[in-house]
């Protein structure tokens, strides 16, 4: 019963986690249009991270303590946070919000791949490869680079780039971070405290903020640092921890899907056959690479029965 209950619940994290975070690129979109990149960047590390330290202070949790959990947390905010943050608003400056959050649906496929190259993934059966090698033509048909007017472009490979940096931070955090005994509430503050450092390191040469940010801009900004970053991040560490690294990156069955949904009702953005049916393909991909070997259940035997008189053939002989 209790295992029951603990399945409903990830599975109601997982779902929450892909509302949010397919509605991430919806609120890049409308907060692009009010600051820069950078400034978009900072602005959601630094608000998502003073969520997540009220919710520690509420809670009693403290940050966690030494130089080498630190150390962690920072290359793991770089990777999770700082970079693929960074290339998202960067990327969608020339992509739509739908397109952004299908490419993003990427990452379990990278994962797979990081996982081949770390040993962590052993014994790729044919169905897996084949789910990668079609979930990658899924990209290619997102792209069109046969046509003129395809998906190729700095933007649509910045996106593909920060998909690639979730699954290395996920990767990271997974061996280094969970399951240390740290409260995944104080590691997730942590990272997005650390996130904040980095990505405000550079804010200097980005230029001034402007001195009027229109009311629609300055909404996406909050929503898009409190509820699309901080609580994000943190059901995002809960599912890691849980459930592992892989489930965490298989959020993106539905992101997309939200997405694009969120992109075509709200901002009025064109509809793509050739990106849905990329998205399928990718989607598709993806359930493949995982499948899962069967576990091979050995069959209880009864008890042999032998002719009164002679002699059991399987028992053991002595001489």
């Amino acid at each position: 019963m209790k295992s029951a209950e603990s399945g409903v619940r990830a599975g109601a994290r997982m779902g929450v986690l892909a509302l949010l975070w397919g509605s991430t690129f919806l609120w890049i979109e409308l907060a692009l249009r009010a600051l820069s990149p950078l400034q978009v960047t900072v602005a959601r590390c630094l608000l998502g991270a003073g969520t997540l330290l009220v919710l520690c202070l509420a809670t009693g949790r403290r940050l966690p303590r030494g130089r080498a959990v630190w150390g962690h947390v920072f290359v793991a905010a770089f990777w999770c946070n700082a970079l693929p943050f960074a290339l998202f608003s960067l990327g969608q400056r020339t992509v739509g919000s739908g397109l952004a959050g299908v490419l993003n649906a990427t990452t379990p496929l990278w994962s797979l791949l990081l996982g081949l190259a770390l040993g962590t993934e052993r014994g790729l059966r044919p169905v897996r490869a084949g789910g990668l090698l079609l979930g990658f033509a899924g990209v290619v048909v997102i792209f069109a680079p046969w046509q003129g007017t395809g998906q190729v472009g700095w933007g649509a490979l910045a996106i593909v780039a920060a998909a690639a940096s979730y699954a290395v931070g996920f990767a990271y955090m997974g061996r280094h971070l969970v399951g240390r005994g740290h409260a995944t509430l104080s590691l997730s503050s942590a990272q997005l405290v650390a996130a904040t450092v980095l990505t405000g390191l550079s804010l200097p040469f980005d230029g001034r903020p402007p001195a009027h940010i229109p009311p629609a801009g300055l909404i996406a900004v909050v929503v898009l640092g409190i509820f699309a970053t901080g609580i994000t991040f943190h059901l995002t560490y809960r599912i890691i921890a849980d459930e592992g690294a892989t489930n965490a990156a298989t959020v993106g069955y539905l992101l997309p899907v939200v997405s694009l949904v969120l992109g075509f009702v709200v901002l009025d953005e064109p509809f793509s056959p050739r990106a849905a049916a990329g998205m399928v393909v990718v989607l598709v991909g993806v359930g493949m690479t995982r499948r899962k070997k069967p576990l091979q259940v050995p069959l209880a035997r009864g008890p042999r029965r032998t002719r009164p008189g002679l002699p059991d053939p399987l028992a053991p002989r002595t001489k």
